[in-house]
């Protein structure tokens, strides 16, 4: 009976710590007609995005944490290829003139060390510019405009057109 009451009290703490400990990047989602995206939200903290805390040329999971998740609800051109309706992962490559910007079939996966062994189940790769924002972007940000998905973050943002 002492070690049930033992339990249930270190259960109890740990759920109040964990309550009071909201993630560094919280998981996020933004919505768009026929589209969702969840996503890790890390910030800029002052940091160096890209290149800096992402290498050019090296496969990012586009967000914090588990894979940026993207949920088309119809059949979609995403960057001109044709996507079924599902959940996929979206990963990028960055670089200094250009991102490419991939969606694997394999959703919810732990991150980009994962995309390795899965990336034979890539459905899209699609190769956009890098533009520069107006102002700095302090946290990853995605918006759903008319025709596009919009990721922004630092100085850097990328358009892919996406129509359903």
């Amino acid at each position: 009976m002492k070690s049930m009451l033992l339990g249930l009290a270190f259960l109890f703490t740990a759920s109040a710590v964990v309550a009071q400990n909201p993630p560094k990047s919280p998981r996020v989602t933004a919505s768009g007609e026929n589209v969702e995206i969840a996503y890790g939200q890390p910030s800029k903290k002052g940091r160096n995005i890209f290149p800096g805390l992402e290498a050019y040329g090296k496969v990012w999971r586009t967000g914090a944490n588990k894979s940026t998740d993207i949920t088309f609800k119809k059949d979609a051109t995403f960057g001109g290829k044709k996507v079924k309706a599902g959940t996929y992962s979206l990963f990028t490559i960055p670089g200094e003139k250009e991102f490419t910007v991939i969606l694997n079939s394999v959703p919810a996966q732990s991150g980009a060390f994962e995309y390795d062994k899965n990336k034979e189940k890539n459905v899209a790769e699609v190769k956009v510019p890098r533009q520069k924002t107006a102002a700095t972007v302090e946290k990853l940000t995605f918006s759903f405009p008319k025709g596009a998905m919009v990721m922004e973050w630092d100085d850097t943002k990328i358009s892919v057109p996406l129509t359903f």
